[in-house]
């Protein structure tokens, strides 16, 4: 009988590649008071107990996922860029073929879903701090439901890259920088401000954008539940923040709409991930030029609904924060002058997350059909879609 060898112990230098140390100077708070004053949380935190989905019963990890046809079947603005920028002379696109165009589709996708893994792991830290530090017993209740969310988001992203996908890409450095600086901070407000307002608001544009482009059986149903939870979260953010700051000098909120701005206005441009390029071949030095000449010729901005959906959810979101008027509207000020102010009265995610919650939508459909397969509703998908594209 041979007896299995379990495989060595990682290096210490694996071990370093492997973890990132972040350190802040936050104070942890325990809290003597229990009383459960503030209503509006106290509802959220049932309607988030009441929402809770598992990750291996309700998902069909069975499901074939075709990479290739995967890719067929969307309607991918940036690989319609590239195609262009394949027949411009001295591209280094040129001589591709649908072979290539297939694998880079792939390449995107999986750049995406890599994406969203490191950035739920980022919201999971993120909540838990936010437990530790937040000075109220509502708040800390929710935002522990929340780093459940986000430890299940985490999971569900990491698997299907893993069973579906293949490798995933490292964290973008333009996410990790957000992140990271939330994660610094020592004003605990700022971990909701960053992370519940905008990235979450963020999260929500492209979850819906990519809900919207696939025909993925189980990509759609994941992503529904995650938007469901997603919503309700920048609910939260937003139901705290609304207090608090109402009882900021103009000075501290100063510093909080600056924040804004530069979390906006300043970081408006992402670079691609390199390495979907250097996969296929090339670099981003070199066909970003061809990329930008293709898209003015065949008039198309590959992320503009992600950005309309983006800016519809946060301008109206911060504007109930109080925060485009502060300081004689300096906020308001600078985001008209870059055209966001068309956003401004779009429903807020505090008064339609309700039109996100999949998992009573499945629930419902279920007891309605007198079964319990957690089939897919097209009504609920139709207007999480909308909404989150607007």
């Amino acid at each position: 009988m041979t007896t299995e060898v379990p495989p060595p112990l990682p290096s210490r230098g694996e071990m370093d590649e492997a973890i990132h140390v972040i350190r802040d100077q936050a104070d942890r708070l325990f809290l003597w008071d229990y009383e459960r004053d503030r209503g509006q949380l106290v509802t959220l935190y049932n309607k988030a107990m009441g929402s809770q989905w598992n990750s291996v019963t309700d998902l069909d990890w069975s499901t074939d996922v075709d990479p290739e046809r995967l890719v067929a079947e969307q309607d991918s603005p940036m690989l319609r860029v590239a195609r262009v920028a394949g027949t411009l002379p001295g591209s280094p696109l040129a001589g591709w073929g649908e072979k290539e165009y297939t694998q880079l589709g792939i390449e995107f996708f999986t750049a995406s879903l890599s994406q969203f893994m490191h950035g739920e792991q980022g919201a999971m830290m993120t909540a838990a701090k936010i437990v530790e530090t937040v000075p109220w017993i509502d708040a800390k209740y929710y935002a522990s439901t929340q780093t459940m969310d986000e430890a299940r988001h985490t999971e569900v992203f990491a698997k299907y890259l893993n069973l579906k996908l293949g490798e995933a890409y490292p964290m973008s450095p333009f996410l990790k920088d957000q992140i990271w600086s939330l994660l610094e901070d020592s004003r605990w407000d700022i971990a909701y401000l960053g992370m519940q307002i905008v990235i979450e608001s963020l999260a929500l544009a492209a979850f819906g954008d990519m809900l919207r482009r696939t025909q993925e059986p189980l990509l759609k149903k994941l992503l529904r539940y995650v938007m469901s939870d997603e919503a309700r979260h920048v609910a939260f953010g937003v139901l705290t923040l609304s207090e608090f700051y109402a009882d900021l000098s103009e000075a501290e909120l100063l510093e909080r709409q600056e924040f804004m701005v530069d979390a906006t206005l300043n970081s408006r441009s992402r670079a691609t991930t390199p390495e979907v390029w250097e996969r296929m071949g090339t670099t981003v030095a070199a066909v970003a030029p061809f990329l930008m000449e293709a898209a003015g010729k065949a008039k198309i901005n590959p992320a503009q609904g992600f950005v309309r959906g983006f800016f519809a959810k946060l301008v109206p979101n911060v504007r109930k924060l109080g925060l485009l008027e502060a300081n004689g509207g300096y906020l308001r000020e600078r985001w008209g002058e870059a055209g966001l102010l068309e956003f401004e009265f779009a429903d807020d995610t505090g008064s339609d997350y309700e039109t996100y919650d999949a998992v009573a939508a499945d629930r419902a459909a279920a007891d309605g059909a007198g079964a319990g397969d957690g089939s897919d509703t097209s009504g609920a998908v139709g207007e999480i879609t909308s909404t989150a594209t607007a």
